[in-house]
């Protein structure tokens, strides 16, 4: 409970820090959490309740973000960002690979760089974007599906890549097939879930089906006159977070889909949409005000300085973070210009908001540095403070190109989903 209190006066810390800044409090909030392992505030050996609540909180902030999108837009978007999706993890994974390969000369140590810094922090960007009152503009959906399909080609890659830089496999078809088919059946539940189960007007043979037939999420959802649906909600967004883990994907993944396929239109009770805003709030709160934070507080507390270390890898540090700054904003803005059709500050945006690198990339230099020793303290301190300087560019890159993107924004406004709903219900 005392680290929880620590980590807690942190996040407050930190929000008066950043309003006095006008910076994201995630900058902050990093900031804190490192500075305090450091000094000793908070142990190197995170307390089990504390990362419990951390990773509690991921989940939630997932689930909030997913719970602002409309279903329809994110997939009309896979359309317009795979190729932000493969150009903008491709580049970065080369990029990695040679640094590495440069300075260590070994393919294990190569391929595990590549991986860790070959997914993005989706909710780091996604915050700093909410920060800056872009949550739901155009990049801002770009960005979160392409770092969706990212990570999923990433998990696919640790399934595959780890076994083999441990020496304890060999490329198998069989696991390649398996691990593309686990993704396709969770997607192929996720799709049964929003057409068929949560719909509270079934067509065709599911109407026929008993109880399925007659009642759908917002029959749950009023229950109690809708004061139960914040709870319904949160439980949904852990439950399939649960199904993401189970099929091998990271439960973020899971709950950013359960706040995705949740509509709008399933909290209409008695022709308002109060319950949906009260609801909207509470997860708000809950996610971005005192639970939420405590992930990137923890995330920061991941950076523990060993000096002597720390000064033998300025080179490596400065090669691989320069090298990924330039890959990353140049794959996914010329991607997200000449695949998404989008404008060019809308597609520099998307590279700056895909610079962030946090909860898949320390899960893989856990893997491969803690479990598996596949790469030594060197590369794991270089990967680590690669990743600490990539964050700490998002916010403030963001804030600095946010007025050249309003201007784009303010030339081509954009429907909101509300817009969307209202016009469906003339």
């Amino acid at each position: 409970m005392s680290a929880l209190a620590l980590v807690w006066s942190a996040v407050f810390l930190a929000s008066v820090v950043a309003k006095w800044t006008r910076l994201t409090p995630v900058l902050w909030f990093l900031f804190f959490g490192a500075v305090m392992v450091n000094t000793g505030l908070l142990p190197q050996h995170a307390d089990p309740f504390v990362t419990g609540f951390a990773e509690l909180g991921i989940i939630v902030i997932m689930f909030a973000i997913g719970f602002e999108k409309d279903t329809s837009d994110f997939m009309d978007s896979i359309k317009k960002s795979w190729g932000i999706a493969f150009f903008g993890g491709l580049f970065p994974f080369v990029t990695a690979y040679l640094v590495a390969d440069f300075f260590w000369h070994d393919i294990n140590i190569s391929l595990m760089c590549g991986l860790t810094m070959s997914a993005t922090a989706v909710s780091l960007t996604m915050l700093s974007l909410r920060s800056e009152g872009l949550a739901n503009s155009p990049a801002a959906l770009r960005i979160i599906t392409s770092a969706v399909l990212d990570d999923i080609a990433s998990l696919a890659l640790v399934a595959i890549l780890v076994p083999i830089a441990a020496g304890a496999s060999d490329i198998s078809m069989i696991g390649l097939v398996t691990i593309a088919g686990k993704a396709v059946v969770f997607f192929v539940i996720i799709a049964f879930l929003d057409a068929w189960i949560f719909p509270h007007k079934p067509k065709g043979w599911i109407s026929k089906v008993p109880l399925l037939g007659r009642f759908g999420i917002r029959n749950i959802l009023k229950f109690g006159r809708g004061q139960n649906a914040t709870l319904t909600v949160l439980l949904l967004a852990v439950l399939i977070g649960l199904l993401a883990h189970e099929f091998g994907f990271h439960p973020a993944v899971g709950a950013f889909m359960a706040g995705l396929i949740l509509k709008q239109e399933y909290f209409q009770f008695g022709g308002n949409s109060k319950s949906h805003d009260d609801t909207a709030k509470i997860i708000d709160s809950v996610a971005f005000s005192w639970l939420g934070p405590v992930f990137f507080v923890h995330l920061g507390a991941q950076i523990v300085f060993d000096w002597d270390i720390l000064v033998a890898v300025i080179p490596q540090v400065a090669a691989m973070t320069i090298g990924l700054f330039v890959a990353q904003i140049a794959s996914a803005a010329i991607a997200a210009r000449y695949t998404g059709g989008m404008l060019w500050p809308g597609s520099v945006m998307i590279g700056l908001g895909m610079l962030g690198r946090a909860e898949l990339a320390f899960v893989v230099m856990d893997i491969a540095y803690v479990q598996n020793q596949i790469i030594p303290v060197e590369a794991f301190y270089t990967l680590m403070f690669t990743a600490f300087w990539l964050n700490l560019a998002v916010p403030i890159a963001i804030r600095i190109w946010r007025p050249v993107y309003q201007r784009e924004l303010d030339a081509n406004p954009q429907p909101t989903m509300v817009d969307r709903f209202r016009e469906q219900e003339r």
